[in-house]
């Protein structure tokens, strides 16, 4: 499939997306040393984009996703893994950054280049001439046009309690 392919998919997704609410992108910025005192991490906003699971569309780009932070107060307490210790860094980060508290941010995100989308792109990929999408790391492939129309029902009419 040929870039306008991609284009006119995504194209058609944002006007179909246009009075969805979007989700935050922040980068995150390590603390540096002012004055000799280390300063802590924040998360500065870099706009605003369409979660689509594995993906997210802003007005002019396409991304995948990385990390997924709550905005949260620092609080000081134990924890058993590392990983959660981690967490609540960035959760601190973000809240440092200005998110309001419990709002998300996507971090770690990375552009797609639609034109440079091919066999061995991820999470996008065209393959005997059809555009698809893997949803996971161990996940298989899925059409392109199915998945985004799939998360656009989700955004547009999200399960009970979800």
């Amino acid at each position: 499939m040929s870039d306008f392919s991609l284009s006119a998919i995504l194209d058609h997704a944002r006007a179909r997306l246009s009075d969805v609410p979007r989700e935050r992108l922040g980068e995150l910025q390590e603390g540096r040393r002012l004055l000799g005192i280390p300063r802590a991490a924040r998360i500065s906003s870099r706009g605003t984009a369409w979660h689509l699971g594995v993906l997210l569309l802003t007005e002019d780009a396409l991304l995948a996703t990385g990390d997924i932070v709550r905005s949260r107060p620092e609080v000081r307490r134990g924890f058993a893994a590392e990983s959660q210790r981690r967490r609540a860094e960035l959760s601190a980060a973000a809240a440092r950054g200005g998110v309001p508290e419990g709002e998300t941010v996507h971090i770690g995100w990375q552009a797609i280049d639609i034109a440079g989308v091919g066999a061995a792109s991820t999470p996008v990929a065209v393959r005997d001439g059809e555009l698809l999408v893997r949803w996971s790391a161990a996940g298989a492939f899925m059409p392109l046009g199915r998945y985004v129309d799939e998360r656009i029902e989700l955004l547009r009419h999200p399960p009970e309690r979800a």
